[in-house]
Formats: structure tokens, C-alpha cells, sequence
């Protein structure tokens, strides 16, 4: 039976969001194009009608989590305008996004992975990167461009790093004082 170009469109989209999500789990070799288009409800005969490779598909999914991860510091800033950086570093250094593997940051849980990818999956993480740094230089806009840019490096970095080290340790106790000493770091910098 002929699939609609209207439902190949949705079909693709399906995909893409299962994928962002998988990969986010899983990692990039971590799931077989059999079982990620299980998850999408599709056969895997319909991958190659959607997707020229498995690449294609990884840059496609890491611009989806990407954005959603960007969609989620806009809704932070938005219930705290006040204090959007404080919002973020909220629900950014918390519990629940450490344990959110599915649905949380996509640096923290394909950064190392995308370190190994080709250069447009590299590209899609540089530019989500990029936008990151966009958001938290807004935080801490200062007269000179360069130190917010410089701080927001360095804010960033330790968020994702803190993040990434709560998700390696076996000991809660340990994974919530790393989250807890980035978080007062992270104000520290951007006070100074």
C-alpha cells in the first residue's frame, strides 16, 4: 500500500523524534535501525525511503534534541524572568534531569558520541552549542561581549560537566554534591 506524501512527511517526523530520544538513551551505536523503527511503529524498509543512512538520520535527531533542549531553557526563562539564569541552573543541575535519559540534555548524553561522528553531526552539536552560549551570554550580558561570552563558556562547561559526572557515579550522595557545588560555581561565575 502507497504511503501519502502527507504521512511520509509525518512518518519522517516520527522518526526523527524517536531517534533524538533513542540516541539520547542509548547512544548513536547504541540501537540498530530495526529497533529504532520498531519504536517509530515503521518497518525498517521504510527507513531508506526517509534517510539516505543511519548518519543522515543522527544529524536530523541531534538538531531535534537540540532544539527541544533549547525549548526547555526558554520555558525556564519564561517562569522566571527575574532570574532566568538561577531557573535554568534550577532544573539544568537537578535530579531529575541527571536522571533523564531520554528527554535531557543531549550534550551531556551524546557529547562524547558526536565527538565521534562525521562533521555535519559535529556541525549540528556546534550549532546547538552555539545557541547555548547565545542564551547564557543574555543571562549575563556585561559591557565587554567578550567576558559574557567567556563566562558563558566556562557556565556551560561546568553544567555539562557536572551533569555528565552525577550520571557516572554509583553514590547519590556524590552525584547530588557534584550537581550542588556546580550550581554555586555557576552563580559564582556569573557574579563576578
Amino acid at each position: 500500500m502507497r504511503v501519502s506524501r502527507v504521512q511520509a512527511a509525518e512518518n519522517r517526523q516520527t522518526v526523527i523524534n524517536v531517534a533524538s530520544r533513542l540516541f539520547r538513551e542509548r547512544g548513536f551505536d547504541g540501537i540498530g535501525l530495526k529497533d529504532l523503527m520498531e519504536g517509530a511503529g515503521l518497518t525498517q524498509g521504510a527507513f531508506y525511503k526517509q534517510f539516505g543512512s543511519k548518519e543522515d538520520l543522527a544529524v536530523e535527531a541531534s538538531k531535534r534534541a537540540l532544539e527541544s533542549a533549547s525549548g526547555r531553557w526558554s520555558e525556564a526563562t519564561a517562569r522566571n524572568p527575574d532570574d532566568p539564569l538561577g531557573e535554568v541552573i534550577g532544573f539544568y543541575l537537578s535530579a531529575d534531569h541527571r536522571e533523564e535519559r531520554m528527554d535531557g540534555c543531549p550534550i551531556v548524553a551524546l557529547g562524547s558520541d558526536a565527538a565521534r561522528q562525521g562533521p555535519d553531526v559535529k556541525a549540528a552539536f556546534e550549532a546547538g552549542i552555539k545557541a547555548h552560549l547565545d542564551v547564557l551570554g543574555r543571562f549575563i550580558a556585561e559591557n565587554s561581549d567578550e567576558a559574557s561570552r567567556d563566562k558563558a563558556m566556562a557556565i556551560l562547561a561546568t553544567m555539562v560537566g557536572a551533569v555528565t559526572l552525577s550520571r557516572v557515579v554509583n553514590d547519590p550522595d556524590l552525584a547530588r554534591a557534584l550537581l550542588d557545588a556546580a550550581a554555586a560555581q555557576v552563580r559564582a561565575t556569573a557574579a563576578a
